[in-house]
């Protein structure tokens, strides 16, 4: 689920970069900014890379769903782990396309500011298993910044950190039954 979420940002940011800049080529690519070995990706020169840098739980209270049935039990279904995935945008460009690095970053973060939820009716084409994804920029210190590019490559590029909030897992997960209790019949008059 996560890999579809990430998919589906990159996916619609591509397509909004090829109408708005009239490219006949894809300018998007999910992928790590180094490979294994520590060198710099060989397929992300010249691209806008979208990469996940973080995962974590959300802490909102969460509670297990009962489903409601008449056959004196009901259902009950696990409590959904809510995630908040951090999606890095970063313009990968040479010394000589900065300014193509500038360009593409604010074209990134203008439409992920006019478009902060996917969900179903956004764009039909979303994941089932995912209700919508929400999306908030996150405010990076320098001290920050300089961790997070330190451990991707120590090679700062021009980017944007996105925290996006996501319901994760076990939500259609059955549990157990528990008795349900009837309502007492009363008669009017008495």
């Amino acid at each position: 689920m996560i890999h579809a979420a990430i998919e589906h940002l990159a996916q619609h940011l591509n397509q909004f970069l090829r109408r708005t800049h009239k490219l006949s080529d894809d300018i998007v690519v999910v992928s790590n900014v180094v490979a294994q070995d520590g060198t710099v990706a060989p397929h992300i020169a010249n691209k806008l890379v979208v990469c996940l840098v973080n995962i974590e739980k959300d802490t909102l209270p969460q509670q297990a769903h009962v489903a409601a049935s008449g056959a004196g039990r009901a259902p009950v279904y696990g409590k959904p782990l809510f995630l908040n995935l951090y999606m890095l945008v970063a313009a990968n460009f040479s010394d000589k396309n900065y300014p193509e690095a500038l360009k593409f970053i604010s074209s990134a973060i203008g439409f992920f500011q006019h478009t902060p939820v996917f969900d179903h009716q956004v764009t039909p084409d979303l994941d089932e298993r995912i209700d919508k994804l929400l999306l908030d920029m996150e405010n990076l210190k320098t001290h920050e910044l300089s961790n997070l590019w330190s451990m991707l490559s120590g090679h700062y590029l021009p980017s944007a950190l996105y925290r996006v909030r996501m319901v994760g897992y076990g939500a259609d997960t059955l549990t157990g039954q528990v008795p349900t209790v009837a309502q007492p019949v009363t008669s009017a008059g008495h």
